[in-house]
């Protein structure tokens, strides 16, 4: 019954409402990546911290996080192998990430978001002047960016950078912020000032936990479970080898982290000591905390004494003439070693997580003083229900005064 004419610009106004109100219950995208010289266990550490920030984020919209590919992390020399763009698929259980927090694969986000375009990205730093009044507070702001930037303009206006080696990709603005405090800060930035639909962290590590070693931090350390397939080959170089199985060494274990509830003392271990020995850059570092080959095999023969096992199992990334020396030293030492057929297969990513695996079923493990990757097998043992003696333990210095242990982060359910 309307006589009227349409005017193009109502038309126009009608299309921009409904596709306003259409976008506003689409997702919103958190990307993020870290320093390129961290590793693989820092990186998990980071992780931690992005899906508190979009647990904090979900409470006032529909955020994913999007998981960043593992790839040309300074650990995995393996020559030969191609190991870029590797999803989280191959090392951790997504179904269990997602019990948590709602993640999705990068290939994915570029599926659903309609191609590899990244709207903005925030380039994270410290603050140029430090704590002024050396006063520590949390705060955020835009700010010049401190160190040279690694994205560069194409031809069209774009930014490129690393992007996990997914070259395609593109970015609409970069832009950097000081921050300094926990990660939840960020929330309400990434809510009232940024209004794409997707944003990606970088230098994520800049920002800390929100609650070191509190329920929600281990909810997420919880979830993260390694990838089936790396599991069942820990378990079975564990029976092969070690003569250790879940049932003889009396642990629980369930496909579905959320029934796991194990309390401390209850897992006895495999007959066997675990052992992880860092060699190659914390001794080029000259570090006062690291032993020598020779004290470290010292104190692994008088764990065996002591804990009657006669089985050591190392997982060490000393080099050839290193290995050769330790197994001269330590005969009854045994190692995972792939063939190169696996290690195509598995990557350097997947043969770390089985010897953490495997050191984590251990009935004594023993670690190195501040490396990340002992400090997962802690987490690793504290779920799995370990006694804290017989996993908080670190070699010591070969002249080194005061040799403090790992402390205890008691798990929280």
């Amino acid at each position: 019954g309307h006589t009227g004419t349409w005017r193009p610009h109502t038309l126009l106004s009608l299309i921009l409402t409904c596709f306003k109100d259409i976008t506003s219950k689409l997702d919103q995208y958190l990307l993020y990546d870290v320093n390129p010289p961290e590793g693989f266990n820092l990186r998990r550490d980071v992780y931690i911290r992005m899906a508190s920030l979009v647990k904090t984020l979900r409470r006032h919209g529909d955020w994913v996080l999007v998981l960043p590919p593992w790839g040309r992390l300074y650990h995995w020399q393996s020559p030969d192998i191609h190991q870029t763009r590797i999803p989280w698929g191959e090392f951790f259980s997504l179904t269990s990430l997602q019990g948590n927090v709602p993640v999705i694969e990068y290939e994915e986000f570029i599926a659903e978001s309609g191609g590899p375009f990244i709207e903005q990205v925030l380039v994270l730093q410290n603050y140029a002047e430090g704590w002024t009044d050396g006063k520590w507070e949390e705060k955020v702001n835009e700010r010049p960016c401190v160190e040279r930037l690694m994205y560069s303009k194409d031809k069209q206006g774009y930014y490129r950078g690393w992007f996990w080696g997914y070259e395609e990709t593109r970015c609409v603005n970069v832009t950097c912020l000081s921050a300094q405090g926990h990660a939840s800060m960020l929330a309400p930035l990434l809510q009232n000032n940024i209004t794409s639909t997707s944003v990606m962290l970088d230098r994520a590590e800049t920002v800390l936990h929100d609650h070191y070693a509190g329920k929600d931090y281990w909810n997420t350390r919880r979830s993260m479970v390694f990838a089936k397939h790396l599991r069942l080959l820990g378990d079975e170089f564990r029976a092969k080898y070690l003569n250790s199985t879940d049932e003889q060494d009396q642990i629980v274990y369930n496909e579905d982290w959320t029934l796991i509830k194990n309390k401390l003392g209850s897992a006895r271990g495999g007959p066997y000591l675990g052992v992880h020995l860092r060699r190659k850059d914390f001794i080029w570092d000259h570090r006062e905390d690291v032993p020598s080959l020779k004290g470290a095999v010292k104190k692994i023969m008088s764990l065996m004494k002591k804990t009657k096992l006669d089985r050591v199992f190392v997982a060490t990334d000393a080099d050839d003439e290193e290995l050769a020396e330790l197994k001269r030293m330590l005969p009854e030492m045994t190692r995972f070693e792939p063939t190169w057929e696996d290690l195509e297969l598995l990557k350097d990513g997947g043969v770390a997580i089985i010897d953490q695996w495997i050191c984590a079923h251990a009935r004594f493990f023993i670690g190195t003083s501040v490396s990340t990757f002992s400090f997962r097998i802690h987490e690793e043992r504290e779920i799995l229900g370990f006694e804290p003696k017989t996993t908080y333990n670190r070699f010591c210095g070969d002249s080194e005064k005061e040799c403090e242990q790992p402390t205890h982060w008691k798990i929280v359910y």
